[in-house]
């Protein structure tokens, strides 16, 4: 039987997560050893590390448009060419401040263009019954990235130099968008997804998005209820994933006196929990929905409520663990339950507006990026200002208020989505 074309595209947008996520956990590892050695300080490191972000939320709407616009399957290339060749070429240099910058700011912009690509393909591709769990698989990919990049980047600074983890990560960039361009391709125009003949219907009512002229309904867009409660769930899921990403290498050096290339492997076990549970909500929330046991609305809002609340429970409950094996478990749980909630809305944008899912996602996206620039370097400041006002930062005191913004956060958004979110279709 001849793999299906879908599922071909699906795999390789997994992998597409994944490299993305091996960059941005590979440069905060990379980047901590070498500011470290040259004595950065705190809010400095924050400043550098959210610099990322800053381009990352400049290109969110904009990539939703060029890939509604020219086909989500160019606009990735164009990213990966972008962001490849930055890393093969800038140095890692923690005294080079303005060429840190740039390159973060530009990297940042090339990889915004990538999941509002992503969704418009996925979108075109993907039928409404396999929906939860193709993006749930595609997403996973990043966490896959993560727990990759956690397990073996530390050795690779140790024994090569941080710099070497640019060279790694442009490699791995170039590989894919070379394997992009041989097996992807946007399905024709007037084609269904390549489903079976009783699924044919379904797909007709979501899997194809909206013809390249037609009108975009932005203000319908930014005014409903339905898309800011995936906007603010988007915020808080990316403020709560980015500290834990960009501050845990710190937290385990400063709060636990933990080296990562000492830690073995259990340095990896909370995105590896978030690849598993992202998966299992996807493949949920689709079970839930094909076997009419809830309806798509009360499938989302039930899995989104459940990730979250749990999240913000082991979040607020991080610094109370002063053991490496209590502050993996809680990061471990956090990170799964967030990446459990994804299956509510993150996948909800295909549900109210299938036929402009880049668009919403580039709005969606923007709102996490803002996160990312909110919550790094907030986190910074935070730790200076305990910092000068003499406490101790391997003390609980000192990171609580870091974990304990984003547990509020996941509870208030959870809130919000149980009371405005909707699993119809809301624009045609």
């Amino acid at each position: 039987m001849k793999f299906p074309k879908r599922y071909v595209i699906v795999l390789l947008t997994f992998i597409c997560t994944n490299v993305c996520y091996i960059e941005r956990v590979g440069f905060s590892i990379a980047y901590t050893v070498a500011a470290d050695a040259v004595g950065t300080n705190q809010a400095n490191k924050g400043m550098i590390l959210s610099m990322f972000y800053y381009g990352y939320v400049l290109s969110q709407i904009p990539g939703g448009w060029a890939a509604q616009r020219v086909g989500g399957r160019l606009v990735l290339l164009l990213s990966f060419v972008l962001w490849s060749l930055i890393c093969a070429v800038v140095p890692l240099d923690p005294n080079r401040v303005i060429l840190l910058v740039l390159s973060r700011l530009l990297v940042g912009v090339a990889q915004g263009l990538i999941f509002p690509s992503i969704h418009t393909v996925l979108a075109q591709w993907v039928p409404p019954q396999e929906r939860s769990r193709s993006v749930s698989l595609t997403t996973s990919g990043m966490y896959l990235g993560a727990a990759c990049g956690m397990l073996l980047l530390p050795s690779l600074v140790k024994h090569m130099g941080p710099q070497s983890v640019f060279s790694v990560e442009a490699m791995l960039g170039v590989a894919w968008l070379l394997i992009w361009f041989k097996f992807a391709s946007d399905p024709p125009r007037t084609d269904l997804p390549k489903v079976a003949s009783k699924d044919k219907m379904k797909a007709q009512a979501g899997g194809v998005v909206a013809p390249r002229t037609v009108k975009i309904p932005w203000g319908r867009i930014l005014f409903s209820p339905p898309i800011w409660a995936i906007v603010v769930n988007n915020f808080t899921f990316h403020y709560a994933l980015y500290v834990l990403m960009n501050w845990l290498p710190t937290y385990f050096k400063l709060g636990l006196q933990l080296s990562l290339q000492d830690m073995g492997s259990s340095k990896m076990l909370p995105y590896l929990n978030m690849f598993l549970f992202s998966n299992i909500g996807g493949v949920l929330a689709d079970h839930l929905i094909t076997r009419k046991i809830l309806s798509v609305t009360k499938t989302r809002k039930l899995l989104n409520t459940v990730g979250f609340v749990i999240s913000a429970i082991a979040l607020m409950a991080l610094p109370l663990f002063r053991t490496p094996s209590g502050a993996i478990f809680c990061s471990s749980v956090s990170l799964g339950f967030l990446a459990l909630g994804r299956a509510g809305f993150a996948v909800n944008h295909m549900d109210v507006a299938p036929k402009f899912a880049g668009i919403v996602m580039g709005i969606s996206n923007t709102a996490g990026t803002l996160a990312g620039i909110v919550g790094v370097g907030l986190t910074g400041r935070i730790l200076e200002a305990a910092k000068a006002s003499n406490m101790d930062l391997t003390s609980s005191e000192s990171w609580r208020t870091v974990f304990f913004v984003p547990g509020y956060l996941c509870i208030f958004s959870s809130f919000i989505f149980l009371i405005f979110s909707t699993g119809e279709k809301i624009f045609e």
